[in-house]
């Protein structure tokens, strides 16, 4: 399994100190984050896109490009990218290009996002957003394993003989996962692909998360691709802990209670019991994250939002080295304990050009 953080990049004033980071203290702090993902043993960071207050990622691949020549083995990854406002021409060349820069050390998740005004800045109707991710995608596919491409669709100018550069690394596209909350369409999307399918796994109880992750699975094998146990599976969560599971409470409160998402509503105890999140200590959110399996099945990728709702970074960091050194060792070890042998690690570019390669020597 591979572990990391994703950051919806969010400039949220600290409740604590009434402080409000400016957003060039944001983008370093989620550098900073990064960094010290790799350091800790983390083997992912992601970063969301957005394109309007109060958030600041609004361009994915400035950010992991930079990333990537800062770090040596950290997998860099979006927790969004926009299939449906962004033009897919755009997304193949941006990601092609990250690609090389990171030697391969990349992946994307494709997502509609959930803001609505976003689809009219950009030329964009919400009521097609399931249209236009079904198209968009199906372009970008092309455009990644197509040398030549000649398209129409009903969403964006035609395409004549048309080659998106740079191709990609080795002449394999970049893994694709469909990050969903509530969506089976795009569950479906994943499946008739083959490719990853990521819940976020934030606001919503078990059994949700368990009906959309079996779909996804079961059409996965009804595609061909491999039976529903094989099928390449994602979960966020959310944590904050500290030493004692009282003092994770006492610090956290404030910040949930105003978070931007979910402030003024459910209680702090109500919230935890209903979804994943969890505040405690470093044991508690072992126990809780190696629950997901009972009703995820065994999954490849687990990845933690730890830097929200105006904590301060140096507050982060602190988690990032519990969860380093407390929680992600003992998470590797149980979820590889009964894993069964069939089940595929995560796919990487290394895995990718392999099985390529494999192809090419049997058709030869």
């Amino acid at each position: 399994m591979q572990f990391g953080i994703f950051s919806v990049g969010d400039v949220t004033p600290d409740p604590t100190t009434g402080r409000t980071p400016t957003e060039r203290d944001r983008i370093k702090a989620m550098v900073a984050i990064a960094l010290k993902a790799e350091e800790v043993g983390l083997d992912v960071f992601a970063t969301g896109e957005h394109h309007n207050p109060p958030f600041v990622p609004s361009s994915p691949t400035t950010m992991l490009g930079y990333i990537a020549a800062r770090t040596e083995r950290l997998v860099l990854s979006t927790s969004t990218t926009l299939i449906t406002t962004n033009d897919p021409v755009k997304i193949a060349e941006d990601f092609a290009m990250l690609q090389h820069l990171a030697d391969g050390r990349m992946d994307l998740m494709m997502g509609r996002g959930n803001t609505g005004p976003v689809y009219p800045w950009f030329g964009q109707d919400i009521r097609q957003g399931i249209n236009l991710a079904i198209e968009n995608y199906a372009l970008l596919h092309r455009l990644w394993r197509e040398d030549v491409v000649n398209w129409e669709g009903k969403f964006r100018s035609p395409l004549q003989g048309f080659t998106s550069t740079p191709r990609p690394l080795d002449g394999v596209a970049p893994f694709v996962w469909h990050g969903s909350i509530r969506s089976p369409e795009i569950a479906e999307q994943a499946a008739y692909y083959g490719d990853g399918f990521f819940h976020n796994n934030i606001f919503w109880p078990a059994d949700h998360t368990k009906r959309m992750v079996e779909l996804y699975r079961s059409r996965y094998a009804h595609y061909g691709h491999g039976t529903p146990e094989q099928a390449i599976v994602g979960l966020g969560g959310q944590v904050f802990m500290r030493k004692n599971s009282q003092d994770a409470i006492r610090e956290f409160r404030p910040y949930f209670d105003v978070a931007p998402v979910y402030g003024h509503g459910p209680s702090l105890e109500d919230f935890m019991d209903q979804t994943p999140l969890t505040v405690g200590s470093p044991q508690q959110v072992i126990e809780k994250t190696l629950a997901f399996r009972d009703y995820a099945g065994d999954y490849q990728r687990q990845l933690f939002l730890m830097d929200h709702a105006g904590l301060p970074l140096k507050t982060v960091l602190e988690q990032l080295d519990l969860l380093g050194e407390e929680v992600v060792p003992v998470l590797r070890k149980e979820f590889a304990a009964g894993r069964p042998a069939d089940v595929p690690d995560a796919p990487t570019h290394a895995s990718l050009l392999a099985r390529k390669e494999s192809e090419e020597v049997t058709v030869a």
